[in-house]
């Protein structure tokens, strides 16, 4: 309810805003209208002036003239009507005619209706030695017209006679018939005598009254007010007056009459009317955006409690489940360290599982230069017996060889079974495919299995850790090994390739891989129940090893057996950073 009494408040001070804009509007363009109808009234009193000036002129001008001193006989008289005539044709004037001392006409350019005129407001005027002046209608035609009388003095100053000019006002009308503007001159009796909008003529005027009646005095609608200084009329005169006009006047006493004009308004109510509402388009617009935002303040006010209040309850809630959380995450913390040592465990159980199968080949290839070892010792022995230093030299030399193979051999041995997490770091890939074959060479020859590896001579640097690098190429050789057990014209073929990125294909010969999308998954083999070869780690492990160097392994079977590629990310200093 509070609102809406200020949405009414707001809603009036609005409207009172724009009467008052309106009013003020409309009266400055009144004013303005005013200058121009003023200029426009000034110019019509002027044509009309100038062009009665003409025959005003022209009656002071000809009265004097030596053909009109004597007018006794006939040829007299005739030649002054020729004269008058000419003078008529050429100043378009209805009429030119010359008059004794009694009114009576002598001499005329064209017939009269009356051959004296002396009881003429004109004639009597000149008769008193000024300009006479008057107007009237013609009684055959119903032409008005506007007479101009000038005395004709003698020798001694005696009025000899009166020179007459009647000039057609329909005539000097047509000059400026064609103004917008409603233009009208009214006679001191009050008609309206002449104006450019023909229905006003003859029109009247009450004395003391503004507006104008009809000649028949019928009643019209009309009211006059005043806005400000200025004088509008209401009028419903006919479709070529203005509804509303404004009206001015303008005393012209050289003809004895007052001009006036009317000018529509409408223009000036239109302009008002824009810029009224202009404002009020305004106000409202600015009114509408302030209680919008009135609103969404009282309604983020709103919303605000209701979201303290659930974010309070929220808050509560959070905390619970924040201390739930907290014994979750200790648990799972817990759980990774143990599920981080069970993973190591395997990656060690694996390395010795791989050991476990590699035992008889070690054996058998430590137990070779051992037994070499004791021979070329005895032959060492024998030789300095005898005096052969140079062959006792050369046996103590093969055995220092074998020595240094075994010793390379144990050291493999106990990096391969190393229970410990190498950080990661630069490692070069040829080296560790050296070590591997070299932990695998044993067992393939003691199986049949051919291998084909050709190291290159320069290194390859990549990203990971060297035993386990290591362990993952043994696990790969041991599996063909096993899957090629009891094949003709088994052989495992090893190449690297340096690429953008070093990948290492290990490819066998066998039956090649049976369910390649288990073939990384944990405890899946092939072999049967309760045998000795592994638990199906060995691929699980490896595939675990080699992603979290950020590389990656992929198997295929190919038409002669199985294929595994080992990708893994070349070493930059990148990389090292």
């Amino acid at each position: 309810m509070h609102r809406l009494w200020i949405i009414l408040g707001f809603l009036s001070a609005v409207g009172l805003l724009s009467v008052g804009v309106w009013t003020y509007a409309y009266r400055q363009a009144l004013s303005q209208l005013s200058e121009k109808a003023e200029a426009d009234l000034e110019l019509a009193a002027d044509r009309l002036s100038t062009q009665m000036q003409v025959y005003q002129e022209l009656a002071v001008l000809m009265a004097d003239h030596p053909g009109l001193r004597t007018l006794e006989d006939a040829s007299q008289k005739r030649a002054a009507r020729l004269l008058l005539l000419d003078v008529a044709d050429k100043t378009a004037a209805v009429n030119i005619m010359y008059l004794d001392r009694k009114g009576q006409v002598l001499a005329a350019a064209q017939p009269t209706p009356q051959p004296s005129l002396a009881k003429h407001p004109a004639f009597k005027r000149a008769m008193q030695g000024a300009l006479g002046t008057a107007h009237g209608v013609m009684p055959n035609s119903d032409d008005r017209t506007y007479s101009y009388a000038a005395p004709s003095f003698g020798p001694f100053g005696e009025i000899e006679g009166v020179l007459m000019v009647v000039a057609d006002v329909q005539d000097v009308e047509q000059t400026w018939r064609g103004s917008t503007e409603a233009v009208f001159f009214v006679d001191s009796d009050g008609i309206v005598f002449i104006s450019n909008r023909s229905d006003l003529l003859f029109w009247q005027r009450s004395e003391g009254q503004p507006g104008l009646v009809p000649p028949n005095g019928g009643s019209v609608d009309f009211a006059s007010i005043h806005v400000g200084v200025h004088e509008v009329w209401k009028l419903n005169w006919g479709r070529y007056l203005p509804n509303r006009a404004l009206h001015l006047t303008l005393d012209l006493p050289v003809i004895d009459m007052t001009a006036e004009v009317l000018v529509d308004v409408a223009p000036a109510r239109r302009l008002a009317i824009l810029q009224a509402a202009a404002v009020a388009a305004i106000c409202l617009a600015f009114g509408a955006f302030l209680f919008l935002a009135t609103e969404r303040r009282r309604a983020l006010s709103e919303a605000n409690a209701v979201l303290e209040s659930r974010v309070a309850q929220r808050t509560r809630a959070l905390t619970a489940a924040n201390t739930a959380l907290r014994h979750e995450v200790s648990e799972r913390q817990e759980a990774e360290a143990a599920l981080r040592q069970a993973q190591a465990e395997l990656v060690q159980a694996g390395k010795l599982s791989a050991l476990g199968k590699m035992s008889a080949g070690i054996s058998h290839e430590l137990n070779q230069p051992l037994m070499a070892i004791r021979q070329f010792a005895d032959n060492g022995s024998a030789f300095l017996d005898r005096g052969n230093e140079s062959r006792a030299g050369e046996n103590l030399g093969r055995i220092s060889e074998m020595a240094a193979r075994m010793a390379r051999i144990i050291k493999n041995l106990r990096a391969f079974a190393r229970n410990e997490s190498e950080p990661m770091g630069r490692v070069d890939l040829v080296q560790v495919l050296n070590t591997a074959v070299e932990l695998t060479e044993t067992r393939l020859r003691t199986d049949g299995v051919d291998y084909d590896w050709e190291p290159p001579t320069t290194p390859v640097w990549v990203w990971g850790g060297e035993v386990r690098l290591v362990q993952v190429f043994v696990n790969l050789i041991t599996n063909a090994a096993d899957a090629m057990e009891g094949s003709q014209n088994a052989r495992v073929k090893i190449t690297l390739h340096t690429d953008r990125r070093p990948r290492v294909s290990v490819r066998d010969t066998g039956p090649g891989i049976e369910d390649p999308d288990r073939m990384f998954e944990p405890f899946y083999t092939t072999k049967s129940v309760g045998s000795s070869e592994g638990m199906g780690l060995g691929l699980s492990i490896s595939y675990g090893l080699v992603q979290s160097f950020g590389g990656d392994i992929r198997g295929r079977n190919t038409p002669e057996g199985a294929e595994f590629t080992v990708e893994l990310d070349p070493y930059t200093k990148e990389k090292a950073a």
